[in-house]
């Protein structure tokens, strides 16, 4: 009757208020059953007993354009082979490349990738991405809009220099208008790394945002984060999430940092995603992976459960596929993620130096994508999965 059971785990499932050892039953690629006692002698039975199982992880910012941009992370490495079932591409490709995702990415990969589209024509292929007026066309970026409308759910841009130097906010309003145009969503990265905008400039960027409009990077350092130089939280940060912006963490290797972090959570604003702004130098160095970024919040404060949610039906709800994703429901695409949270002693460290204790990590044990098993590789360190020792 079934082609797998995976047998005993804790599952925790917030969308559908699960918490509690289960059995899911997988048929077909589709989820089957979700309930205790399952049996089939026919189907292939995986023990999860001891382990966290949650509907699949989406991570809701990486960068998977391997082999077009050079710090594109191939897409199964950031995916099923780490514990995670479905990768939103946060803008590695403009209008004029857009199609690489769906002739040389998508068909060649097991992950589930959903590529936002970068307002710069060619997205991050070079960097710095925008440099001059001409690094955007409207009419070509709706167009490929039109084009991949089946693809692609979003719009992306970045607040940062030299965009802001050549554009101003023109260059924010211009992504909403494309964003509106083509009937998509927009996600905005906030941050400069450069340095050389004033902080203000996110009290003219949150009043464009509108309800399903993505700000990533919220505890970014930089200028232009939702902090002011005082560090206060500015106003239009809470009446965005009022209306219904989503605000996604994105670690990245420059724009993460536990004290603004603690700071902005302080004032009331908690985020709805983590993610982790994945690329190769930053796989190596600062993200490491997706189960690390989980570790981060876990040494945060945050809860098991506020944690699997920032990971499933959030993410899901954000990207509008929380109609197939994010969640354990029956006749559903099966994907799912199978962790083990083991105690130790270890640090974890964000990029501006800051650091927490953590006595429990994460670690990936099965992805299933579509009801297919795929086992995790050796990790990003040499070690393998778990954060650095204390």
């Amino acid at each position: 009757m079934y082609d797998l059971i995976l047998k005993g785990g804790t599952v925790i499932d917030p969308s559908t208020q699960r918490n509690g050892v289960m059995d899911i039953a997988i048929k077909d690629g589709k989820f089957a059953s979700i309930g205790t006692d399952i049996t089939d002698d026919t189907a292939k039975v995986i023990d999860v007993k001891g382990r966290i199982v949650t509907p699949g992880i989406i991570d809701v910012h990486v960068h998977v354009l391997e082999g077009v941009n050079a710090t594109g992370v191939s897409p199964d490495v950031a995916g099923v082979y780490a514990g995670v079932t479905t990768l939103v591409d946060a803008g590695s490709a403009g209008c004029a490349n857009i199609g690489a995702f769906p002739t040389l990415i998508m068909p060649h990969c097991h992950t589930e990738i959903i590529p936002l589209m970068h307002i710069c024509q060619t997205g991050l292929t070079t960097m710095p991405d925008i440099i001059a007026e001409e690094s955007i066309n409207l009419d070509n970026t709706l167009r490929a809009l039109e084009q991949y409308k089946d693809i692609v759910p979003g719009i992306k841009a970045r607040m940062v220099s030299p965009a802001l130097e050549v554009f101003g906010m023109e260059m924010p309003r211009l992504a909403k208008r494309a964003a509106k145009e083509g009937g998509v969503k927009l996600m905005v990265h906030i941050g400069d790394t450069e340095k050389l905008y004033p902080a203000e400039v996110i009290r003219e960027l949150l009043p464009i945002m509108e309800e399903g409009d993505i700000v990533t990077h919220l505890f970014t350092a930089n200028p232009g984060g939702v902090l002011d130089i005082n560090g206060h939280l500015v106003p239009e940060a809470r009446e965005a999430r009022d209306r219904g912006v989503w605000f996604d963490t994105a670690h990245g290797r420059m724009n993460f940092s536990f004290d603004v972090g603690q700071r902005v959570m302080d004032q009331d604003l908690l985020p709805h995603c983590i993610s982790t702004d994945l690329t190769v130098p930053g796989r190596v160095n600062t993200v490491h992976s997706m189960v690390e970024m989980m570790t981060r919040f876990l040494a945060l404060g945050f809860t098991l459960e506020q944690v699997v949610t920032m990971c499933t039906s959030n993410p899901a709800k954000a990207i509008a596929q929380d109609h197939r994703l994010g969640s354990f429901v029956e006749g559903r695409q099966a994907d799912v993620s199978v962790l083990d949270l083991r105690d130790g002693d270890w640090v974890v460290k964000d990029v501006v130096g800051g650091s927490l204790p953590a006595e429990k990590a994460f670690i990936p044990v099965l992805a299933i994508k579509r009801g297919e098993v795929f086992t995790p590789e050796w990790g990003p360190r040499t070690w393998g999965w778990e954060p650095d020792p204390a």
